[in-house]
């Protein structure tokens, strides 16, 4: 009888392991993340019309034809969101609408800007370090990590392209909508919302990946 309840406690044991095991990796396809090859893209997450940038308007802040969603988020980035995001996530100009950009008078007949699922790329780095990539996987392989309090709107300021070869695992992290979606695979936790600590941890990781000045 002491053996099998002695047995008895070590299988528990061995079971309670493994379920462990299984909870703490990152879901699918971010299980893959660390043992993938990574790159990080920052994007600008909307390109409002030139001419609507350079009009000077009676509205503090307000840029005609710009989304509200990135609107809100302009004006809580003035009271301090950058705390929080990186220097560069903000697109060119938004912050001082009044002011013309370089180069936006006149565009070219052709757009041969680089682009990350429709998003412009203002810079991209290959990830090698394999505790970001551990620390990444972490962050969007755990369903704890969201909730459904995002906006309704997908205007990306950081993209993600992970795997072994082609096609890749492609992620796009909005921090205005205050979402992630999974570009080219479907996303595997409920909701899409980003907690308020998931963004704090995803911008720490922002800042190693793009330091401020780079």
């Amino acid at each position: 009888m002491q053996h099998n309840q002695y047995g008895s406690l070590g299988m528990a044991a061995v079971l309670a392991a493994l379920a462990f095991g299984c909870a703490s990796s990152p879901a699918a396809p971010f299980n893959q993340m660390e043992s993938s090859n990574l790159t990080a893209f920052r994007l600008q997450n909307y390109e409002p019309p030139a001419a609507a940038v350079q009009a000077q308007t009676g509205a503090a802040g307000a840029i005609p034809g710009v989304p509200p969603q990135i609107q809100q988020w302009i004006q809580q980035g003035a009271a301090g969101l950058q705390q929080l995001i990186p220097p560069g996530l903000l697109p060119p100009g938004l912050l001082q609408p009044g002011a013309a950009q370089p180069g936006a008078a006149a565009q070219p007949a052709v757009d041969t800007t680089p682009r990350f699922h429709n998003f412009r790329i203002l810079g991209q780095t290959q990830v090698i370090d394999q505790g970001l990539k551990e620390e990444l996987a972490e962050i969007l392989g755990d369903p704890d990590n969201f909730a459904a309090n995002n906006a309704n709107c997908m205007y990306a300021e950081m993209g993600l392209a992970f795997g072994m070869g082609q096609p890749t695992n492609d992620v796009l992290i909005s921090f205005s909508c205050n979402q992630v979606q999974g570009a080219t695979f479907q996303w595997p936790h409920p909701y899409t919302g980003m907690k308020s600590d998931t963004v704090q941890k995803l911008a720490g990781v922002v800042q190693k990946l793009f330091p401020p000045g780079s």
